[in-house]
C-alpha cells in the first residue's frame, strides 16, 4: 500500500512514522508513506495557500488552486482521495478494514477556518474521527494511517486485530498478566484453568457485558 499525505505542516509527522509498528512497517516496506507540503504547489510568489473568506467572518480559508494541483499531481487511477474534516463520515473500525484493502490513499489535511467549498469536488470521501475540533487534520490523519497500517498483511498477527474491540461490534474482553494477586485483586480463575473452551466462553460473555455497560449502541448492532 501507498499513502500520500497532503499537509501544510509536514514535520508534524516525523516522529510518529518512525516509531513502533508504523516505523517497522515502513522499514520492512509493507507500506510506503509520503508526506507532501501543499505550499509547494502554490503559484503565489510567497507560497500563500489561504485568504480571507468572501462574506466576512474570522479565520482564513484554504484556497482551491494549490490543493487541486497537489491532488492531481499524486492521484492515479487506483487512488482514493480522502479529506479530513469534522463534516465527514464518522470513522469506524469497519472503515479501517475497507481502507486497508486500497492500493493508494491520499489524505488531505485541512487547517485554519477550513477548505474552500469547491475543494470538496476534488475528493472521493470525507472522514471525521469524532465530534470535536482539532487545529488541523494532521492528528486525525495520523490516527487513520495507524488504524489502517496495522491491518495490512504481516504487520501484526491477524489474530491480534480479530480479537480487538469493535471487530464484531463488541468491546474487547478484560486481560490480565502477572502477578496473579495484585493488592488483593486476583486474576479470574477461569483464565488460570487452561480450559480453552471455558476461557473462550468467558471472554465472549465479558465482551458482551462490557459493551452493554459502556457502549450499548454497539451491542444492538452485534
Amino acid at each position: 500500500m501507498k499513502i500520500d499525505i497532503l499537509t501544510l505542516f509536514p514535520f508534524q509527522f516525523d516522529s510518529v512514522f518512525k516509531e513502533s509498528i508504523l516505523g517497522r512497517a515502513i522499514e520492512k516496506k509493507q507500506v510506503e508513506i509520503n508526506v507532501h507540503n501543499i505550499r509547494d504547489f502554490s503559484l503565489d510568489p510567497h507560497k500563500k495557500v489561504d485568504d480571507y473568506g468572501f462574506g466576512g467572518g474570522k479565520g482564513m480559508v484554504l484556497m482551491p488552486q494549490p490543493i487541486y494541483d497537489a491532488i492531481e499531481h499524486y492521484r492515479k487511477k487506483d487512488s482514493l482521495v480522502i479529506m479530513m474534516t469534522p463534516q465527514g463520515i464518522p470513522y469506524k473500525q469497519k472503515m479501517a478494514y475497507e481502507l486497508s484493502k486500497q492500493k493508494h490513499i491520499i489524505l488531505l489535511c485541512g487547517h485554519y477556518e477550513g477548505f474552500d467549498e469547491r475543494i470538496r469536488d476534488m475528493v472521493d470521501m470525507e472522514i471525521s474521527i469524532g465530534d470535536f475540533i482539532l487545529t488541523g487534520g494532521e492528528i486525525a490523519s495520523m490516527a487513520i494511517v495507524d488504524s489502517i497500517v496495522r491491518l495490512l498483511p504481516g504487520v501484526i498477527e491477524e489474530e491480534s486485530h480479530i480479537q480487538e474491540s469493535f471487530h464484531d461490534d463488541l468491546l474487547d474482553y478484560p486481560v490480565y498478566t502477572k502477578p496473579v494477586d495484585f493488592h488483593g485483586k486476583k486474576v479470574p480463575d477461569v483464565l488460570l484453568s487452561g480450559h480453552h473452551e471455558n476461557i473462550r466462553k468467558w471472554r465472549l460473555e465479558q465482551s458482551k457485558l462490557k459493551t452493554e455497560l459502556r457502549r450499548p449502541d454497539l451491542l444492538e448492532k452485534s
